[in-house]
């Protein structure tokens, strides 16, 4: 053959022949269609002068690929009251894409807009004021005064003041003075300013609360005036707290006005935060002037110091005053501080704010909600939710509106904080999930989804005349979700269902509510041909839950021929705190005999195909994910595991969450013993309850895809892992993101995730 004719040889991306390349080609345009299925981030109402007229406006998010970001925009609405129970909505003709913005906050009147826009780099941020019709005001806060605004959903808090003069908001401390150097050696008298015959050094190393806020410097509280643009920080407020969620008390006649705000202590250290709710935190008030006058630099010095509101307790956050400011209401994660478990069940509380506006630390803490230890079948399980919507209340004044989980699903419920009565306003015999996104007066604006229905917007009312327990939620024509032909095509043919799975350890459960059911989620074909090949899908934690609302990826999976096994195994979110309590000091042996005994069930009825069974979690549903495939190695015939934990032993000197090691491993005993320094024993107990103590029964071929930047779960665990399945013989994939942290999110890299899990688990699926 005469080789200078031959063509150019082909060459493929690592990894990848040519039949596997054709099914990338294939796969990813589905996955492309099912990845820009947007998101609700949240949304608002404004009352028009009439009251015959709402508008409403949403918040709205999808992946930009190519940017490798999440693009955000504005869709807004006309809610016409046509006739009783008949709201129609009339939808903007297109969204506004809100470039480069961090946080949006209507004034309390809803006549003012202020849009936050944080830099990424040393630039100033900005904070602009919108009315109706134009932007008013524009002040750039340089950072000399504080750093990037936190827009993270925890520490984040944007707060009017009544009268919308000022704003209260959480910010980064400006960065500290650093140590000078030049030619001579140490300069003297250093200021924040570079100079180019000089350098700074590191000076003293900062903590921070671990995943998600790596470089992020400590929060704290400050006040702009709206007027002047002048940025004051707030006096009064030990260091050693870290400060969120801020909002205004009620105003008091005088020249000076309360802020409420949460403080975590970082004693001893500061650990990981991110979903974490065992961090100790109280809600502190501390008085303010109201930044008025020439003089309020000088009446700072004389402010008093800040009050904690809530010492009778370890944890309160997520402060909302009622409308008319008599009382306060907020979370707390008690149950999950005392015991050590990262999350666990909730309860609210109330103080009846003092008439004269003046807080003190002996205000009575009143239990509106408790921690629900174990409930009857279908009553309520227990609060779960970790926010609130900025104005909850409907206009009773005492009535707050919120989502919770409630077990498999998410529920919107009804709490009136004054007599403690709690109803579930979102149907209870729907297996749908429910959010609330807003009020509309008394009316609720909510989404609902299933794993195969996407995202549809409902509105919720009552008519108090006849029952106001009874709700009527009407279906919203919305543009929001609109997806391909083919999409929706495909979601028709699949249908789901949430099944309870009796428990197979009876006898050793020493409580009631571990000994009841656990549930899973099972999305399958409609048709009734053989089973499909199935993917049991494992949440982390291990106290969190698998909704059955709508999920891009799951959905994406059970598209291209696959079931989905969603388990919900004891130690989830939902289902009441002793089920919850059951899993600590058992994880490796209770949630993984768990999940085989619901594979089990389902392959007893028929529904899957025992030699065509792969695994799929996320870090402790990865340790799951490498638990079963240890334990059970001839059950699966192929996994996938995104940054799991494969080696306590390892993790624990490493980790941002160093406790959770202990506490998953030894129960609540863990948090007594708990130590920077382990010893030989505690290692030796670690390695035992860790996945790489049966790596070498593993059969499955594994896919791994690990974020280089995860503090939770470092990369590592996830290296020594798929190293020591290869020097076996097992074969092995993975796959390092440069650039992503615990949860895998960017959109490039999550895209790129479930591809490779796609055609990974059909390869090994024919």
């Amino acid at each position: 053959m005469d080789s200078s004719k031959a063509g150019p040889v082909k060459e493929l991306p690592v990894g990848l022949d040519e039949a596997t390349e054709e099914e990338y080609a294939s796969q990813s345009k589905l996955l492309k269609e099912f990845t820009c299925i947007p998101n609700i981030d949240k949304a608002w109402t404004f009352k028009s002068d009439n009251g015959l007229v709402s508008q409403a406006m949403f918040s709205i998010s999808q992946p930009n690929l190519v940017a490798n970001k999440r693009r955000q925009y504005m869709l807004s609405a006309n809610i016409l009251k046509e006739r009783k129970n008949n709201e129609n909505f009339q939808w903007a003709p297109f969204p506004v894409e809100m470039e480069g913005v961090s946080i949006i906050s209507p004034s309390p009147s809803g006549s003012k807009l202020l849009v936050v826009r944080n830099s990424e780099n040393e630039s100033p941020s900005t904070f602009e004021i919108w009315n109706s019709s134009q932007l008013e005001k524009e002040f750039q806060i340089a950072q000399a005064v504080h750093g990037s605004v936190y827009a993270d959903g925890w520490f984040e808090g944007i707060s009017w003041n009544s009268d919308e003069s000022l704003v209260a908001y959480i910010a980064e401390e400006p960065s500290p003075i650093k140590p000078s150097f030049d030619h001579q050696g140490y300069t003297k008298g250093a200021t924040k300013d570079k100079e180019c015959s000089s350098w700074k050094g590191q000076g003293d190393s900062e903590e921070e609360w671990g995943e998600c806020y790596a470089g992020k410097r400590q929060p704290a509280v400050f006040v702009i005036n709206l007027d002047s643009g002048k940025v004051h920080a707030v006096k009064g407020i030990a260091k050693s707290l870290s400060l969120g969620q801020v909002v205004w008390a009620p105003p008091v006649d005088g020249t000076d006005q309360y802020l409420v705000f949460v403080g975590w202590s970082a004693d001893p250290r500061k650990l990981g935060i991110k979903y974490c709710n065992n961090r100790p935190c109280a809600l502190y008030a501390v008085k303010v002037p109201l930044y008025k006058s020439e003089t309020a630099e000088s009446d700072l010095k004389s402010m008093e110091e800040s009050v904690n509101l809530t010492q009778g307790i370890s944890s309160a956050f997520c402060p909302r005053f009622s409308p008319d400011g008599k009382f306060l209401v907020f979370f707390s994660a008690k149950a999950s501080v005392d015991s050590g478990a990262h999350g666990g069940t909730g309860s609210l509380y109330r103080i009846d704010w003092p008439t004269n506006c003046k807080p003190c630390s002996s205000t009575k803490l009143i239990d509106v909600i408790p921690v629900v230890n174990c409930a009857e079948d279908g009553h309520f399980p227990g609060l779960y939710c970790t926010s609130f919507l900025s104005k909850p209340w409907l206009s009773d004044g005492c009535t707050m509106i919120l989502s919770s989980y409630w077990h498999s699903c998410q529920a919107i419920l009804s709490v009136n904080v004054l007599s403690g009565e709690l109803l579930r306003i979102s149907p209870a015999d729907s297996n749908f999930s429910w959010n609330v996104l807003t009020l509309d007066g008394d009316n609720v604006i909510a989404e609902c989804s299933s794993p195969v229905d996407v995202p549809q917007i409902k509105y919720g009312c009552f008519d108090k005349a006849i029952n106001s327990t009874s709700w009527h939620w009407l279906n919203v024509s919305s543009p929001i979700f609109r997806c391909s032909e083919k999409v929706m095509s495909l979601l028709s043919s699949k249908t789901f269902s949430i099944v309870q799975i009796p428990v197979k350890d009876v006898a050793d459960c020493l409580t009631k509510g571990a000994a009841k059911p656990f549930e899973a989620i099972f999305v399958s074909s409609k048709k009734n041909d053989a089973p499909d090949p199935i993917i049991v899908i494992l949440h982390g934690g291990p106290h969190d839950v698998s909704l059955s609302s709508f999920s891009n990826s799951s959905a994406f999976l059970s598209s291209i021929g696959f079931s989905l096994l969603i388990v919900n195994y004891r130690g989830s979110l939902g289902f009441g705190e002793e089920a919850l309590q059951s899993l600590s000091g058992k994880v490796g042996y209770r949630d993984v005999n768990d999940v085989l005994t619901a594979i089990d069930y389902v392959i007893e009825k028929g529904l899957a195909n025992p030699s065509k069974i792969t695994a799929l979690g996320i870090s402790h549903g990865g340790f799951l994910t490498t638990h079963l495939i240890g334990q059970a190695p001839d059950k699966f015939a192929a996994a996938a595991a995104r940054n799991p934990v494969c080696n306590l032993s390892s993790m624990v000197g490493i980790t941002d969450i160093p406790d959770w090691c202990y506490v998953t491993s030894y129960g609540s005993n863990g948090k007594s013993i708990y130590t920077e320094a382990p010893s030989a024993e505690h290692l030796t107990h670690f390695y035992n309850k860790s996945p790489i103590s049966h790596i070498s029964k593993v059969k499955a071929p594994t896919l791994m895809l690990l974020g280089a930047e995860d503090l939770r779960v470092p990369v590592s665990n996830g290296l020594q892992y798929s190293r020591a399945l290869k020097e076996r013989g097992v074969e092995t994939k993975v796959i390092l993101f440069p650039n992503d942290i615990h949860a895998i999110k960017r959109p490039q890299s999550d895209f790129e995730s479930f591809l490779n899990i796609s055609v990974w688990f059909k390869k090994y699926c024919k």
